[in-house]
């Protein structure tokens, strides 16, 4: 933090004063950008009702989020080490805002699929500035607390988002039905815009006071994104159309574009430029242990709610409120952890994050064994213990995991980390849900029912969860040690 200007270091004074100020207002951003990525899930007959929509149009719901969402995070976070972090994160709340109207009051099932590409552009540009903001607003044991906070809120969003969804829908407020579930987004957005700027201070990249915001990379950004498109799109989509030559030609253009990317960040921080991400975050093991643990991680996380919400409704005959009402159960288990997540993270460090993995797979064991008994018939409660521990093992990596990556980063590289970061967390998400939809669709296919098809999608999920367990050995000991 030495190299921050006179004017950097009076703002972080004034981080200091606010307290958690700044914490409770990028948490709503955090909060509604989570959980439109979920809270969709037990809308989407609805909206195929109500829109007439294809099947596809109705995937594109999901998967368009998830696309654009993954594709520009790391140029989001950019943009706020450039242009000032609470401003980018402000103007993509505000994209966000403005995009859930749109959605809101979506006409047909092509304008719906548009505004929630939207969605997830102003999704990208927002998150990682909430991570970048937190990072340099707080050190210490007070950013693990900021960094539970964080974890609390995206465990609330994403488990909470199935039962919130349920309520919603269920009650038709004013005869909305459906499209209430974006129309919430509005007044949240609206309020907490205003209140960033009155209680978030401002900060930027060291570097950026010295060369000014006309040093950002682009060709670096169209070359991650291409990758990245190139990456998810053929996952998410490729499936539905039986795999077609595009989605295959895509795959294979995709770690090309990837090496050109990685070559491209070397050549211009030779030449002393401002890469879109540092290579150099890259030389630290602790961050590339991290980092890989986040997307396993990730992984499973998106598709356990998926599949679970499709096994509820589809394969149990639960409707939107009483499968959210199941939700709450792993909900429970989420926050029972995360409140004791920051000490237990000070105290034990790598260990927790174990400890948290292998509760997560033992609950999917659990609940594999439940669904194997229940069948289609049995009593949901069986599911209750393991949704519990698999909720409680989740609200104990999310800290721990958050914590590696932002240890390492500064105010000059607090970007480009937390863009990195996100990515890996929308990257594994979209990833995971392509997997394991591969499995879960295919054995539907085959003939077998969705106690079959959920059960061998749970082993898949344990056996990520058991990678994140076993990674945590390479992880060094000591903060900061390479």
């Amino acid at each position: 933090m030495s190299n921050l200007s006179t004017a950097s270091r009076a703002e972080g004074a004034g981080q200091r004063a606010v307290t958690w100020a700044p914490l409770a207002v990028i948490l709503c951003g955090t909060f509604v950008y989570v959980l439109d990525f979920f809270i969709v899930n037990v809308a989407l007959p609805s909206i195929q009702r109500s829109l007439a929509a294809s099947p596809a149009a109705i995937e594109w719901v999901v998967a368009g989020y998830g696309l654009t969402s993954a594709a520009f995070l790391v140029t989001g976070g950019r943009l706020g080490d450039h242009y000032g972090r609470r401003r980018v994160f402000c103007a993509g709340l505000g994209g966000f805002t403005a995009a859930s109207a749109l959605c809101a009051v979506a006409p047909d099932a092509g304008f719906l699929v548009g505004a929630r590409l939207a969605q997830g552009v102003a999704a990208a540009i927002m998150a990682p500035n909430v991570l970048s903001i937190l990072g340099t607003t707080y050190a210490g044991p007070a950013r693990v607390k900021a960094i539970s906070a964080y974890g609390i809120v995206m465990g609330v969003a994403a488990a909470g988002g199935q039962l919130l969804g349920g309520v919603l829908i269920d009650a038709n407020l004013a005869g909305l039905g459906w499209r209430v579930i974006f129309w919430v987004n509005v007044p949240v957005g609206i309020v907490a815009i205003a209140a960033a700027r009155r209680w978030v201070p401002e900060s930027r990249s060291a570097v950026n006071n010295t060369t000014g915001p006309g040093q950002l990379d682009l060709r670096g950004a169209a070359l991650f994104t291409a990758a990245l498109v190139a990456l998810v799109l053929p996952l998410l989509d490729g499936r539905a159309h039986g795999w077609p030559a595009w989605s295959l030609a895509c795959l294979a253009a995709s770690p090309v574009l990837l090496a050109a990317f990685a070559a491209w960040l070397r050549h211009a921080k030779r030449r002393g430029g401002q890469p879109l991400l540092d290579p150099s975050i890259f030389a630290v093991r602790a961050f590339r242990t991290g980092l890989a643990c986040q997307l396993l991680f990730w992984c499973q996380q998106a598709a356990c709610y998926l599949l679970l919400a499709l096994y509820l409704q589809e394969g149990r005959g639960l409707s939107p409120i009483k499968s959210g009402g199941v939700f709450a159960v792993l909900a429970a288990g989420y926050l029972a952890t995360s409140f004791r997540a920051p000490a237990l993270t000070v105290k034990y460090g790598r260990r927790l994050l174990f400890a948290g993995a292998l509760v997560a797979a033992l609950g999917n064991v659990a609940l594999l064994l439940a669904v194997a008994d229940a069948g289609s018939s049995g009593a949901i409660a069986a599911l209750f213990p393991g949704l519990f521990l698999l909720g409680a093992g989740q609200g104990l990596c999310i800290t721990p995991l958050t914590s590696t990556v932002l240890s390492h980063a500064d105010a000059s590289t607090a970007g480009s980390v937390s863009g990195a970061m996100s990515t890996a967390q929308q990257v594994g998400n979209a990833i995971g849900v392509a997997i394991s939809g591969v499995i879960f669709y295919g054995l539907l296919g085959a003939g077998h029912g969705y106690a079959v098809a959920y059960g061998w999608s749970i082993a898949q999920m344990a056996v990520l969860l058991a990678g994140v367990a076993a990674l945590t050995f390479i992880i060094p000991k000591t903060a900061g040690r390479s």
